[in-house]
């Protein structure tokens, strides 16, 4: 089980490029990728979000790259060679229909565009991607590894909240049998207060506490709690994506909880349904966070 939050930093360098990656995912109920890196290789960006995408399954995950020469990298200073020269003829020419000598300085090269340019994303993409793509794979592989270890906090909590869950259950089905003794003891007593002749084994009287036990019954609320909790533990074992999984089963564990306490009849019964619930919202809250 992994958590949808996590970081992690990479580079990786090549004789004339070294390449940042810093990765970082927070909380959604898709894969999204954003990726931010210069918009002349824009055109990396699919190739990236598929590397992303193959290691994360849940969550937005931000990746921010950098691209920084070294030494032995291409210069980035551009020179037009052609425009450079018709420059200079035109500087001829002018000096040849005026009768006046004229000399091109380097005032005049600078001032005009494009002669000189300094080109800083004349990288090819071959020579970028062999660069970030080992970056890359670490930081998304540290992103993932510290996924995992919050996974395994997250587990650990929900761990024990399962278990006070049971212990609530547990708590449950002692006290419900007492339930119907207790409205047949009551139900006993105010025939008896009220005067009337009818004999406690008289049908009417069974059939009337039969029909309260029969709507009073949370057998089946209990088994299939039981059998929630036990599919809530399998799939906290499993590295396979579960958040989805898990936030249905607290659904269904809410609903079984909702009906218990419908049927409750007992204000013993309803704190524990009550505690129950409270319980199982921190473990959704929770849920929130796992892939």
């Amino acid at each position: 089980m992994k958590s949808m939050t996590g970081f992690g930093r990479a580079s990786h360098a090549t004789d004339s490029i070294v390449a940042s990656v810093e990765a970082s995912s927070v909380n959604r109920k898709q894969g999204e990728v954003v990726v931010q890196l210069p918009r002349s290789y824009a055109e990396l960006e699919p190739e990236i979000r598929k590397h992303v995408l193959e290691s994360v399954s849940r969550g937005r995950v931000n990746i921010s790259i950098s691209i920084d020469r070294t030494e032995n990298s291409p210069s980035p200073i551009q020179i037009d060679t052609a425009r450079a020269k018709a420059l200079s003829d035109a500087f001829k020419t002018l000096s040849h229909d005026i009768g006046h000598p004229l000399e091109i300085t380097s005032s005049d090269i600078l001032r005009v565009p494009d002669i000189i340019r300094f080109d800083e994303d004349n990288l090819s993409l071959d020579l970028i991607r062999e660069a970030l793509f080992p970056a890359l794979q670490e930081a998304v592989e540290k992103l993932v590894e510290m996924r995992t270890r919050e996974g395994d906090d997250l587990k650990k909590d929900t761990l024990t909240r399962i278990e006070t869950l049971e212990q609530e259950v547990a708590a449950i089905t002692e006290r419900a049998p007492s339930v119907v003794k207790r409205y047949r003891d009551n139900l006993h007593m105010r025939l008896r207060e009220s005067g009337l002749e009818i004999d406690l084994a008289d049908d009417r009287v069974l059939k009337e506490i039969g029909i309260f036990a029969e709507r009073c019954d949370i057998t089946e609320e209990i088994t299939r709690l039981h059998s929630h909790f036990a599919k809530f533990r399998e799939y906290l074992d499993t590295n396979a994506p579960v958040g989805r999984s898990l936030d249905f089963l607290c659904q269904e564990i809410n609903r079984e909880f909702n009906t218990i306490g419908s049927k409750a009849n007992d204000a013993q019964l309803a704190q524990h349904v009550v505690k129950s619930k409270t319980e199982l919202e921190k473990v959704r809250e929770q849920i929130q966070n796992v892939e």
